[in-house]
């Protein structure tokens, strides 16, 4: 039939409208009849380009008002092992029940006047700190603010070593281009000195620079100076050293395998400003977190944009119980911090029981789990992963992620891979439940690990 024809055939909107409406009669009308138009479009898109795909118009909108029905944003189980999955929302949030109705966001119960938002995270940061912060919704928002009231219309001194991107094409030269401020590059991509900043000192200069080099590392013949270097310079120029840590690391997790600057550690060292991000290493929700001197930090929370760039009341709520844990050192109340000090052998433990109790036919191998979200890069953490071989193992994979709730894994040497280590000990039973959807399980004379 030519394509003029099946054009023509194709029923008025009122007409499916109609025929449909008794068995959909629970959408709103508008919505029920602005969906027969986008299926009929898609339609006569097909037909034009000679691809129908034979979908009825009926099960279009049925499927697309279903679609709409769900949330798309679920519950995972990450079986990975990269403790903060950038894809996955980095940090695992632990149980959180948000305040239903209204809250004293910002109102002071004890005067019964106005308050500020950013008490609330405020307080427990300049505990957990021993100096006073804010936070706003991302790091990326974070190095903005931090830049544009400290350094617009005037020189940020940077070496070119950490003119870095950090996922999803964010540059630290950009960000400083429309924060106002003019960026001072100095030294090389492997070597910067301190002579470097030194000769770079004009007197357009407000802020001395210095970025973390969260996912990536150089090495061979490099050299940069000392943070205390850097600190003194500033004191000497009477300039402020703001530090970008990116990751945020808190505790020490040396003992993990895990070797991170830590915020303490830069604030000691004289840093006048730190910012760091709030879902990677100190295992909160999405957040920008700003910590340094009194006047600083006032004048940071004193700039139009702090406004612009301030936290939802949910995000104060879900940071504020993250800190809460940190503080009062209640680390298995920090999923992040527990995935990470598990054990190669605790993970091997909760493997041999899954396996035993889920009757798969899978191997037990040695490997490794990242701490990924652009952080901590070649510093794996020794783990044991849960490997099963078979036919298609691609298409397992794809069965996974369509369960539910979906359960994310990964392909190596032609195996399907599980690591435990990021996932909850209560899911291990969906978990199971799903892989056993889509392997054969273990045969009864075959003998368990």
């Amino acid at each position: 039939m030519a394509e003029s024809d099946l054009l023509r055939e194709l029923p008025p909107v009122h007409e499916i409208l109609e025929r449909l409406s008794p068995a959909l009669a629970r959408f709103p009308r508008a919505l029920l009849r602005d969906e027969i138009r986008r299926a009929l479009e898609e339609i006569r898109d097909e037909i034009r380009a000679g691809q129908p795909n034979g979908l009825s118009i009926e099960a279009r909108v049925e499927e697309a008002l279903a679609a709409l029905e769900q949330p798309s944003l679920r519950r995972v189980i990450n079986a990975t092992g990269v403790v903060l999955h950038t894809n996955l929302g980095r940090a695992p949030l632990g149980p959180l029940s948000i305040l239903p109705g209204y809250t004293n966001l910002e109102y002071d119960l004890a005067t019964g006047r106005r308050g500020k938002r950013d008490v609330h995270a405020g307080k427990l940061l300049e505990r957990l700190l021993g100096v006073p912060a804010i936070a706003v919704n991302n790091n990326a928002a974070a190095i903005y603010l931090a830049l544009n009231e400290l350094a617009a219309g005037a020189e940020v001194i940077v070496s070119r070593g950490e003119l870095i991107e950090i996922g999803d094409g964010f540059r630290i030269p950009e960000i400083m281009q429309s924060s106002g401020a003019a960026l001072q590059e100095i030294g090389t991509t492997n070597r910067t000195r301190i002579d470097d900043y030194r000769a770079a000192i004009t007197e357009r200069t407000r802020l001395l620079l210095r970025v973390h080099p969260s996912n990536f590392r150089i090495q061979g013949f490099t050299a940069r100076p000392e943070l205390g270097e850097l600190v003194a310079l500033g004191r000497e120029r009477g300039i402020p050293v703001y530090e970008d840590l990116g990751s945020g690391c808190v505790v020490d997790l040396r003992p993990y395998r895990v070797a991170e600057p830590l915020v303490a550690d830069s604030l000691r060292a004289g840093v006048d400003l730190v910012s760091f991000s709030g879902d990677k290493l100190l295992g909160g929700p999405q957040a920008g977190i700003l910590a340094g001197k009194p006047e600083i930090v006032s004048r940071l929370r004193r700039n139009p944009m702090f406004r612009a760039l301030r936290l939802d009341k949910m995000i104060h709520q879900a940071l504020a119980a993250n800190l809460r844990n940190l503080l009062l050192e209640r680390w298995d109340a920090v999923p992040a911090l527990a995935m990470i000090r598990q054990t190669a052998e605790q993970v091997r433990a909760r493997a041999e029981a899954f396996l035993r109790r889920a009757n798969l036919r899978a191997e037990l191998i040695p490997g490794e789990s990242m701490i990924g979200g652009g952080a901590t890069p070649e510093q794996p953490i020794p783990t044991y992963l849960i490997a099963i071989a078979g036919a298609d193992v691609v298409g397992k994979e794809r069965q996974l992620r369509q369960n539910q709730p979906p359960v994310i894994a990964r392909i190596e040497n032609d195996r399907l891979i599980l690591d435990l280590r990021t996932v909850f000990p209560e899911e291990e039973d969906e978990l199971a439940a799903a892989v056993a959807r889509v392997t054969e399980p273990r045969p009864l004379t075959e003998p368990r690990p």
